[in-house]
């Protein structure tokens, strides 16, 4: 019973004719991007911006942006030439099916799990705390007891359950009302730029790379990876600032990859599916870096407040009144990055119930709708009570690793697919393949040994109980494995 058995291309795309297993054929490049840009910016523009530049980078955080949408933007590629060629619901872990083998396919099925679940729920407790500020700021306040922070997060389970009845209702009625919040987000973040223009001092910029300074080492299971291994030690500021910058940002871009989950839902996903992916990066980019000039430009960099960059920087130019549409706009933004990860989740999880890894009974989707309602009402029950019950807390680092590791994997499974079918057609291919990949891979190994010795404790035992699952039901239920009994069973007689 072989665990690098894999599952070919063909039979992929045939079991999504299965009518059990069957969603509906309805996005377009448009709602794609729009997705994408809906999941990419959310709290890292209203929070990550402020701390990275105060912290790390100085004005040079915009470079620090320019460097991290590189190194995703090698990633979306090989995304993109995966997704194109296999046009089926699951993402990295279908890619992975493919080319790398069962176990690998399992292995990122689950730390994509871990991203999606555990991601949904920490930007629905930062939700929660901009909802209840914009709340008291128009003059309703939230009950202490069912307060962010309090045993019960009441805000944050609200809207994970509205949230969950949308997605159940159906893809494209979910991804209206993500339009809608995406325009608004969009607004704000534009708004953001052209009002904070006038209020730019030039001398703020310089010096625009600060002089290098040492970090301040962590020790103990708080200490990154790599400062445990080699010794080396942090450094702010200056060129290693902005690359210590670039790691920090660069989970302000996790979510891209979702676009790729929803690969069987969209009208013509050869075509579409790359420009959904590339198009929400490079958008995204633009907005990020134009955002922390601005903010870089109004305040100086150390005086930057960490926690709340961009209405603080109004605020300190005389305009308090902005903080309230800042807010809102955090309100609106957020809310599309909790939905658009519990999609991705559901998805995730429906491929690998298709395929039998999980039991194939959560996975069929309803007639009416098109989509696994029984799945989607599982992953959002659990998402509610992991953000209303749980001080999340350093489990933030969990959903990094988790995408990380699916990063490496994918870039890898790119010139593995390829020499092992070069007969498929490719609507878009990674150019300079295999460095690209490899180089893409490497990259998110780098950033993988920057997080803490306790995340990576962490993720060993979300990998442990993984393996548990797959090697007492995954490895003897799943479709190949029946497909191989079946097989066998006629030889022997």
């Amino acid at each position: 019973m072989s665990v690098m058995r894999t599952k070919s291309i063909e039979q992929s795309i045939k079991e999504t004719d299965d009518p059990e297993f069957q969603l509906k054929t309805k996005l377009t490049a448009l709602d794609l991007t729009v997705f994408g840009i809906g999941v990419i910016i959310g709290a890292g523009i209203f929070t990550l911006t402020g701390r990275a530049a105060a912290q790390y980078a100085g004005p040079s955080i915009a470079l620090s942006f320019v460097l991290a949408a590189i190194c995703c933007g090698l990633a979306a590629l090989c995304y993109a030439e995966f997704a194109s060629t296999v046009p089926v619901s699951g993402s990295a872990y279908t890619f992975s099916y493919a080319s790398l083998g069962e176990l690998v396919a399992w292995i990122i099925g689950w730390d994509l799990l871990l991203e999606l679940m555990l991601g949904a729920s920490v930007v629905a407790q930062g939700w929660s705390q901009y909802a209840t500020l914009f709340l008291e700021k128009i003059g309703f306040t939230v009950p202490a007891s069912v307060a962010p922070g309090s045993h019960f997060d009441l805000p944050a389970f609200l809207l994970i359950v509205a949230l969950t009845a949308l997605i159940a209702i159906g893809i494209k009625e979910s991804l209206r009302v993500n339009l809608v919040l995406v325009g608004v987000k969009l607004f704000i973040v534009l708004f953001v730029i052209v009002a904070g223009i006038g209020f730019i001092k030039t001398s703020n910029y310089t010096p625009f790379i600060p002089p290098a300074t040492p970090g301040k080492a962590t020790e103990g299971l708080a200490a990154p990876l790599i400062q445990v291994l080699f010794g080396l030690q942090p450094t702010t500021f200056g060129i290693l600032g902005i690359v210590s910058g670039a790691s920090i940002v660069f989970f302000a871009y996790i979510g891209f990859d979702v676009v790729a989950t929803t690969a069987e839902e969209a009208k013509n996903p050869q075509r579409d599916l790359p420009i959904g992916i590339i198009a929400s990066l490079v958008i995204c980019t633009i907005l990020y870096v134009a955002t922390t000039l601005v903010i870089t430009g109004m305040v100086k960099y150390d005086k930057i407040d960490p926690k709340a960059a961009l209405a603080s920087a109004f605020e300190s130019v005389g305009k308090p009144g902005y903080a309230t549409m800042i807010a809102a706009g955090a309100v609106a933004g957020l809310m599309t990055v909790v939905m658009t990860l519990i999609i991705g989740a559901t998805r995730v999880t429906f491929a690998m119930s298709r395929d039998w890894l999980l039991p194939k009974g959560l996975g069929r989707t309803n007639p009416r709708t098109g989509t696994p309602v029984r799945l989607t009402l599982i992953i959002g029950t659990l998402v509610a009570l992991i953000a209303s019950l749980t001080p999340i807390g350093k489990l933030e680092e969990m959903v990094n690793i988790g995408t990380l590791s699916a990063f490496a994997l994918v870039s890898l499974a790119v010139p593995v697919l390829r020499n092992r079918r070069p007969d498929l057609k490719r609507a878009f291919t990674v150019p300079f393949s295999p460095v690209l990949p490899v180089v893409a891979a490497l990259i998110s190994i780098y950033l993988m040994v920057n997080l803490s010795v306790e995340t990576w404790l962490r993720f060993l035992i979300w990998m442990a109980i993984g393996f548990v699952i797959y090697f007492t039901y995954g490895i003897r239920n799943s479709r190949l494995a029946r497909r191989g009994a079946q097989e066998e069973e006629p030889a022997r007689t």
